[in-house]
């Protein structure tokens, strides 16, 4: 089966041609990635979530497997990620009673409706 052919990188200016998702060439694919984590993340989430996240991460899932959201609904979804009700930003912690298991699907809702609720203009 033929491949797809390759594109030109996204970065303006460069000559390079790539048949990577990200539209990058190697050599410009790390460097928006930190354009990314910089400007548009607005903190390095290594610094915020290090390893003992990861540890504490884990083991919340490992006793909540199954979407919260979902199963409130009476749906059972595999979780795939853990949430911060009140977000480490707003004075949250990772205590586990400001953790939630949640599918891809509910975690976007989430923050969709996070995101509208801040954007509505104040009368």
């Amino acid at each position: 089966m033929p491949t797809k052919p390759k594109r030109p990188c996204r970065y303006g200016g460069c000559p390079n041609l790539t048949d990577s998702k990200t539209g990058y060439c190697e050599k410009h694919r790390s460097l928006m990635q930190r354009h990314y984590e910089h400007f548009a993340r607005g903190y390095n989430q290594h610094d915020r979530y290090g390893n003992s996240w990861k540890k504490i991460r884990d083991r919340y899932s490992g006793n909540h497997p199954l979407c919260e959201a979902c199963l409130g609904v009476g749906k059972a979804t595999m979780a795939v990620l853990v949430h911060h009700r009140k977000p480490l930003a707003e004075g949250g912690t990772n205590d586990e009673s400001n953790l939630m298991s949640l599918c891809i699907s509910c975690h976007e809702k989430i923050h969709k409706r996070k995101k509208t609720a801040d954007d509505k203009p104040s009368k």
